[in-house]
């Protein structure tokens, strides 16, 4: 019986492997080592809420504000758009190219405190607000307790 030397990396190479394949199935790869394709992209959000209003902020750097479309159907808001690679250089000119480009959907299931009515969206420096205010009847009000 030949003895073999315990090698801990051998065991994290092989997890990493099995992590690479789960991931490359979860961006629907077809061929392990595929790039990724364009339009599998999906901005980052933060989403947090005020007194208020909930806010909704999505990362859209290099994206322009024709190619993005925000809309609420059946109480689903829905942020979609596309970021274009820029016409002045050529992909083959391209040493790496590690943001992605193309199209991309975001869906917001929203609750039914939203006034829908007044929804409204900004954009700055690359940063995309959306303003979805809460309905009056529905902001918490304060009870004053009297005493006797």
């Amino acid at each position: 019986m030949a003895l073999v030397k315990y090698n801990p990396l051998r065991e994290l190479r092989s997890m990493q492997d099995q992590m690479n394949r789960l991931l490359n199935l979860s961006w629907n790869h077809d061929l392990p080592g595929e790039d990724i394709k364009e339009g599998l992209w999906q901005p980052a959000v933060d989403i947090y809420e005020t007194e208020d209003a909930i806010i909704i902020k999505a990362e859209l750097p290099d994206v322009d504000q024709k190619d993005v479309d925000v809309h609420i159907e059946d109480n689903t808001l829905i942020l979609k758009g596309e970021r274009k690679h820029g016409s002045d250089v050529r992909k083959e000119n391209y040493h790496r190219i590690e943001r992605y480009f193309g199209t991309f959907q975001r869906s917001f299931s929203l609750p039914g405190t939203i006034d829908q009515e007044k929804v409204s969206a900004t954009c700055d420096k690359g940063v995309l607000t959306i303003n979805l205010p809460k309905k009056e009847e529905t902001k918490p009000k304060q009870i004053s307790i009297k005493v006797k």
